[in-house]
Parts: structure tokens; sequence; C-alpha cells
């Protein structure tokens, strides 16, 4: 890789200080699970990389108000093990124990999931977010794509959001703290996810001199569950992901939120199935009708309609998680 500064700040007006306006100078590590390999493939090249494990109000997690306050330094392993995420949001534990490397869930920070780039094979190859060759074609419609969108893929961005805790954060209405030179700013996860229109844009509302701090989730009695689908249990990311958090009145449904990963540019809220579900109790049958009306308007490419079949079991079985009958 290219020779680089490397800058150990211990708080975080200090880490911010090293930033760059620019994408790609002055870029954070913390696990470094991601950006190291980006590093050695010369996508990203920077003059100097920020290290901010050392930060040691970037850890912990904590109740804060009406919130559970989670540290963007705060490892996977470290969320795995926390008996009040355990309890208190069950799609987020499981959301994180999909991740079946310890060595990644030792390293790996919640701040790094969510910042992380596509995975996606083009873009990973150098030609761009958009994935286009030389000409400025784009190559994923008639490419291999059996990996990439089924839905929110009708503009140029094909790729699907990386993220293993995103679809369970928005389910939980939780919301990032993002510090720069200018103060803080909160940003609710849902809006923190966003499909950009250019190569470069990015699919994160993160400006390159800001540093995402934190995570807040308000306390909440809803129940939760997210199921994931797989192609071997070995480390490797879900083709198809659901995360439900479900407000009951009894044993019926008053709010649903239904958040799809891995099959969109951006985590996918279910708003159809949502609807649906209000004022139901969650059998097979309902969870079926909400499986399905969840991927109405799927648009899939030539080598990804399976995926289709596998996000409704994935919502299916992650509603019937939710209320025990799993």
């Amino acid at each position: 890789m290219q020779s680089f500064a490397y800058a150990n700040p211990t708080t975080v007006q200090e880490a911010i200080g090293l930033l760059s306006p620019k994408w790609g100078e002055a870029p954070v590590l913390a696990g470094g699970t991601d950006l190291l390999s980006m590093m050695k493939e010369y996508l990203v090249t920077p003059q100097r990389v920020v290290n901010i494990k050392n930060i040691k109000e970037l850890g912990g997690i904590s109740k804060v108000g009406a919130n559970i306050r989670i540290g963007a330094a705060v490892t996977f392993d470290e969320l795995a093990e926390d008996k009040t995420i355990r309890q208190m949001f069950p799609a987020l534990t499981q959301a994180v124990l999909g991740v079946s490397s310890p060595q990644i869930r030792n390293m790996g920070t919640v701040g790094g999931d969510l910042c992380q780039r596509p995975r996606c094979w083009y873009f990973r190859q150098g030609f761009g977010l958009l994935a286009k060759d030389a000409s400025g074609k784009p190559l994923v419609p008639n490419g291999e794509n059996k990996y990439h969108a089924i839905l929110g893929n009708t503009g140029p961005a094909k790729f699907v959001s990386a993220s293993s805790l995103g679809p369970a954060l928005i389910a939980l209405g939780a919301k990032v703290r993002l510090a720069s030179p200018k103060g803080n700013r909160d940003v609710a996860v849902e809006k923190f996810f966003v499909t950009p229109a250019n190569d470069n844009a990015r699919e994160i509302a993160l400006l390159p001199n800001e540093i995402l701090t934190e995570i807040l989730i308000p306390n909440s009695a809803a129940k939760s569950a997210t199921y994931e689908v797989r192609q071997k249990e070995a480390l490797d990311w879900p083709l198809a992901t659901a995360s439900v958090a479900l407000t009951m009145q009894g044993s019926t449904v008053s709010k649903a939120r239904i958040v799809l990963g891995h099959v969109a540019p951006t985590p996918w809220a279910a708003a159809k199935a949502e609807q649906l579900l209000a004022g139901k109790t969650i059998t097979e049958d309902v969870a079926k009708q909400a499986a399905d009306a969840a991927l109405q308007g799927a648009t899939p490419l030539s080598q990804n309609g399976y995926k289709v079949q596998l996000a409704k079991v994935a919502v299916r079985r992650a509603l019937l998680s939710a209320v025990g009958r799993a």
C-alpha cells in the first residue's frame, strides 16, 4: 500500500482537527476491517490515517436519558455480550451474531459497520461506485449481478448496503450523532443511508470532516428480531436480511417496522408490509401476507431473481421470531 502519515488522537476534538474536507485524504481508522483492505487494493490512498481506537469517549454502552447509548468504537463482541442490548433489542444482538467470524467481531466496530463501503465486486475492482466501464457504460445490468439489488435499483446504483446493523437500528428508531468542526448533529439512521446519484457521492450522510461518535436507541418495549438468509455459515455477507420491531397491544400489532437488508442500495423500509400488520395478530398466514407485501415492486436483475423469495422468507421468519412463534 502507499505510505501515509499515522495520527493517534485521544479526544474527539483532536481527531476532528486531523480530518480533511476531501474524501480519501484522511480517513478514520477504527477496527480497520474495511479501510485496510481498501488501502491494500489502492481503492483509497490516504495522506494520513486518523486512528480513533484510543479515544475513550467513543466507547461504552449506557443508558442516557430516554435512550441507550452505544459508543461508535464499541466492538461487535462487546455489543453481543451486553445484557441490556440482549434483553431490550434482540434484533440488534441477532444481527451482530450473524457475523460468524470471531476475528471480525473482536475488531469490527458498530460505527465502522455503518460507514463501511459497498462490497460490490465492480466497486472493489476499481470500476467506481456506480460500476461503469471506461466508456461510461453500466456494467451491472448485463454483467455478474447475482448479489446486487432487487429493490431501489431503477437508478444507476445497483449495489446493496453492506451494513449488518443498519436494518435493525432503523427498525428500532435509532439515530447517530456526528461530530464536526461546527459541532454535533443527530441524524436518524434511516436518513443516514442514502443512494448516491454519481460516483463522487457517498452512500452515507457523513461528511469527510465528520466522525460518527455514538448511536442512540430509544428505550422501547417493542418486540424485535432479525433473520438473515446466507449462502453459507462461514464468514460472508447475507443474501437477504429482515429486521422487525413490533409495538403490541395485547396480541395485536399497533405499530410495525420492517426493514430489509442486502437487497437495496440502502436498508429498505417495507412500508406496505408495515401498514398491513396494523391491528393484526401475527400468525403464519399474516406473516406470509406481510412478506409478500414487503417485496411488491421488486425489480430483479438478470441473475438475482432468487433473492425475492429469500427476502420473503427473512421477513416471515423475523416476524414469527419477534412474537415467539419461530
